[in-house]
């Protein structure tokens, strides 16, 4: 069994000091915060196999360069002068063709399913005590002929691939939520799909953690990285100095510079996203994507939130009032008697979500360091796939089968 050191406490890090930890591997996790913000605290709770389609698909740059001045827009590139996003930016056009989403489609939908049972099987083994872990499905709501036409190609993929999806009109979307008024022609409901509440979950599984025996180190940020001989051997922090046997890069938005550190091209940009919780009754029982708002409605464990936006700005922690603003008026456009309050707006909080240009994660061993394993890169999918990739994780380190073909999420792929 080996000493494991994992960067990063989100969570694909805990995911993987979770699966690591039962292996019997000694693991410690070191994280910048103090573990109670950020991308695995603001999502939307989607655990989400239907989500086929990669973010890297053919039309989205040309609607970001759209979209690039309107800064509330829900897909916002920043103007700015920056190589590694000019690189990026440009990779991503080139993974936006056809033939390569329709290769993704397959792949995206079994690490989801795999994640899926994960979820499952951690709220059966009682480690976290009990948790909302619900299976209701996704509704994606529509107003207009061209996003139902949109969405009825992806459905119609998703029932190819064995998925449980039906189409609802308007009578059936109100019997199914009955105790708020909707604006849609209807919507594509995905049966596989389920929710959850990540402010529960990640406060429950560091706690787990911590009590057996995984060291969890906060306030603590990695400075440098050494190596010799093909291996990295030291890991310098604000605060210590760590050995170990193996390494797990899962620093999120902050893994492309930690990579630099070891001379890795590693291709990442922060994709911010925005959530306003609403801690009041609102109706709402059913987990929505309001599709022309392009924004997600979960029903979580004591509130409602309002999720959505992707704003490529760099990493930083900037709260844009215009982009909130617009999630409060997409959900009542959608949900017309929903009233989200100015105190519910101001309350807002943002993550960064670690975006690959090909809108599939890094997972998989370096070729360039034996002791070093990467789980990052997971776009809008980090929630929905953390167990999954931790469990992947805990595979590779031990040297056992691995329960899906990783390849197409080799770290050192070209684009």
């Amino acid at each position: 069994m080996s000493n494991v050191i994992i960067i990063g406490g989100g969570i694909v890090g805990l995911s993987s000091a979770y699966f690591l930890q039962k292996e019997g591997h000694e693991v410690t996790v070191i994280d910048k915060s103090d573990i109670t913000s950020g991308a695995s605290f603001v999502n939307a709770g989607y655990i989400t196999p239907s989500h086929i389609i990669p973010l890297a698909s053919p039309g989205m740059i040309a609607t970001g360069i759209k979209m690039m001045f309107n800064s509330a827009s829900p897909f916002y590139m920043k103007p700015r002068w920056d190589t590694e996003f000019f690189k990026w930016s440009w990779y991503f056009h080139k993974s936006s063709t056809k033939a390569k989403v329709e290769k993704a489609i397959p792949v995206i939908k079994e690490i989801n399913i795999l994640s899926r049972e994960l979820f499952e099987d951690i709220k059966a083994s009682g480690d976290l005590g009990d948790f909302q872990l619900e299976r209701k499905g996704l509704l994606m709501l529509y107003k207009t002929d061209a996003a139902y036409a949109h969405e009825i190609e992806v459905a119609r993929k998703a029932s190819f691939l064995g998925l449980e999806v039906s189409e609802l009109d308007r009578s059936e979307l109100t019997k199914i939520e009955p105790n708020i008024k909707i604006n849609a022609k209807g919507a594509i409901h995905y049966e596989c799909d389920g929710h959850t509440t990540p402010t529960e979950i990640m406060p429950k599984l560091v706690k787990y953690l911590k009590e057996v025996g995984v060291r969890i180190k906060t306030k603590e940020e990695v400075l440098d990285i050494s190596y010799k001989g093909g291996r990295i051997d030291r890991i310098q922090t604000s605060k210590e100095t760590y050995e170990a046997e193996e390494v797990v890069l899962a620093a999120g938005s902050w893994s492309g510079a930690l990579a630099k550190k070891l001379n890795l091209k590693l291709p990442l940009q922060a994709g911010k996203g925005y959530r306003i919780n609403v801690e009041r009754p609102t109706g709402i029982r059913m987990p929505a994507i309001l599709m022309e708002a392009k924004m997600a409605v979960t029903p979580m464990q004591g509130f409602t939130r309002f999720a959505g936006t992707m704003e490529f700005s760099g990493i930083n922690t900037i709260i844009r009032k215009e982009r909130v603003l617009a999630i409060a008026k997409g959900a009542k456009t959608f949900y017309p008697e929903l009233q989200i309050k100015q105190v519910e707006i101001d309350a807002a909080q943002a993550g960064m979500r670690p975006v690959s240009p090909d809108g599939l994660p890094y997972i998989g061993r370096s070729e360039h360091y034996k002791n070093l394993t990467l789980a990052t890169g997971h776009a809008m999918m980090g929630w929905s796939l953390g167990p999954a990739t931790g469990k992947l994780v805990s595979e590779i380190i031990g040297s056992q089968k691995i329960s899906m073909d990783i390849t197409p999420f080799t770290p050192h792929r070209s684009f």
